[in-house]
């Protein structure tokens, strides 16, 4: 029987570090990952599009993906990235996710040609046929460059193992049409950090953020306070933090998570190609918010 609901709450990302020469570096990886069990997450989602996932060889991915599994030890869920442009693909590193203990996989569709929604469906099918765990169908068309309809979402969840929507379009309309087409029954999460507020109000599920990175209690304390209806600190720990989920959004989520660790005087290695660091004026930009935060 595949758990549908695994997932509540925030649902952190943590970026693949790499050593001077572009290597994963695994160790640092591994403690970064850490840093997010130890502040509260409820989850950890390796190899999104935060950990740069299309950058990585299949040895990487299996790579980071028994690393997050051994350090996290069952302690909170497991969320692994399993997107490829190929179904084969998709699919091996499905299994390998599985086999490794992951207790859910997410599949955005990736596209070089423009899919039908047949062709996405049976995408997902077919991966979803090869493995037990349940499935989180992630809708981002700005990095996948598929945009998934309420109507094509719903009909992936006919698939018994499809439990999952994140909705990473920031559309707030879309969260709201969500809620109404999908019911109260399927759990939806907002991928989208500026609409993170919103999203909890049109009755998303939980949170997945790389903001968690750099802002953990305030993640946290947004959440708390949604969960015990307590909208005016929601509202007013949601404005606290808009400017950073503004700006990470804008330059780019690997980019700035490893920048404001940095900021932080956290260990966050190196970027890997065609990536480069955030310019000099954008570095004392980010510096500046998250001195106002922290």
């Amino acid at each position: 029987m595949v758990q549908t609901n695994l997932f509540k709450g925030i649902i952190a990302y943590p970026i693949t570090p790499f050593d001077a020469q572009e290597n994963v570096d695994i160790p640092l990886f591994k403690s970064l990952t850490e840093r997010l069990v130890q502040s509260g997450a409820h989850g950890i989602a390796p190899l999104g599009s935060t950990g740069v996932l299309p950058y990585l060889t299949e040895e990487e991915k299996e790579a980071v993906t028994t690393a997050a599994i051994q350090q996290v030890a069952k302690r909170i869920p497991v969320l692994v990235g399993v997107s490829h442009l190929t179904t084969a693909g998709a699919i091996r590193h499905a299994r390998f996710a599985e086999k490794a203990g992951a207790d859910a996989v997410m599949i955005l569709p990736m596209s070089y040609w423009k899919l039908t929604e047949n062709e996405i469906f049976r995408h997902y099918e077919k991966i979803a046929n090869s493995i037990s765990l349940p499935i989180m169908a992630y809708n981002n068309p700005a990095t996948g460059g598929i945009d998934m309809s309420p109507a094509l979402l719903k009909r992936l969840l006919q698939i018994p193992n499809i439990t999952m929507v994140k909705e990473s379009t920031g559309d707030i309309q879309r969260m709201f049409t969500l809620r109404k087409e999908l019911g109260e029954a399927v759990a939806f999460y907002n991928g989208s950090n500026p609409l993170a507020l919103a999203a909890f109000t049109a009755g998303a599920r939980g949170w997945c953020t790389a903001a968690y990175n750099l802002i953990p209690g305030l993640n946290n304390r947004l959440f708390e306070a949604f969960s015990r209806q307590d909208m005016t600190t929601a509202r007013d720990v949601f404005y606290q933090q808009l400017e950073l989920l503004q700006f990470i959004v804008a330059k780019g989520l690997p980019v700035a998570i490893q920048a404001g660790l940095k900021i932080q005087g956290i260990e966050s290695g190196y970027l890997r190609s065609p990536l480069q660091p955030l310019s000099a004026a954008d570095y004392q930009k980010l510096g500046e918010i998250l001195a106002q935060l922290n």
